[in-house]
């Protein structure tokens, strides 16, 4: 049975970048490492973009995890950073719940490394509590399609919906009018096709 179609709204909305840590993303094998790590990247602009409370989360960095992606923490210099000592789900450490309820947002936006756990694990807990979670696949990575696919249906299967950061992007945007410059910017930023498109609007337009 399918659920009502529930609307990413800027305004209840935060983002959760889960474990995009040095060493856990020499783990992701299921999409090109380049065009993963902009993807991570492009959801980290667009959560900046549109001014959403974002919190970082690491687990056991002193291991062969490794430190947080260094340009999340440049993005995101006044964010709530939790360098869990050990839970590998991240909903089982108490500060980087209470970062998230301190939020006062009840949509979540989640991505991390690696999907089937890191992702997958605080998916399930946030929708146990209530919470609707959005899961940006592209910014999420693990070893395989098999573990990918795997859990992308238990995380649907408990109501997450499944999205792109692109498509994250123009939801929570609504309406071109709203500013066509920056988020024309950004999708250029991260998207060569669309440095085209941008390009090509621009020269048709600057003569007006």
């Amino acid at each position: 049975m399918s659920k009502p179609y529930v609307r990413l709204d800027k305004n209840n909305a935060a983002v959760l970048l889960v474990d995009h840590q040095t060493g856990l993303l020499s783990l992701v094998r299921d999409i090109d490492p380049d065009k993963f790590k902009n993807n991570v990247l492009a959801l980290a602009d667009l959560a900046a973009y549109f001014k959403l409370p974002t919190i970082l989360t690491t687990s056991f960095e002193e291991g062969p995890n490794g430190p947080l992606v260094p340009e999340l923490k440049e993005i995101f210099p006044e964010a709530p950073f939790i360098a869990r000592p050990g839970q590998i789900n991240a909903w089982d450490n108490e500060e980087f719940v209470a970062a998230i309820k301190a939020t006062g947002k009840k949509q979540l936006i989640i991505a991390g490394v690696v999907t089937e756990v890191c992702v997958a694990f605080p998916t399930l807990s946030a929708l146990a509590e209530d919470f609707d979670v959005f899961v940006v696949t592209d910014a999420s990575g693990t070893f395989n399609e098999l573990t990918r696919d795997s859990a992308w249906q238990r995380m649907s299967d408990a109501g997450a919906q499944l999205m792109t950061w692109f498509g994250v992007a123009c939801e929570l945007h609504r309406d071109w009018r709203n500013d066509v410059e920056g988020l024309g910017q950004l999708f250029s930023n991260h998207i060569p096709d669309y440095r085209n498109l941008i390009n090509s609007y621009t020269t048709l337009t600057s003569g007006k």
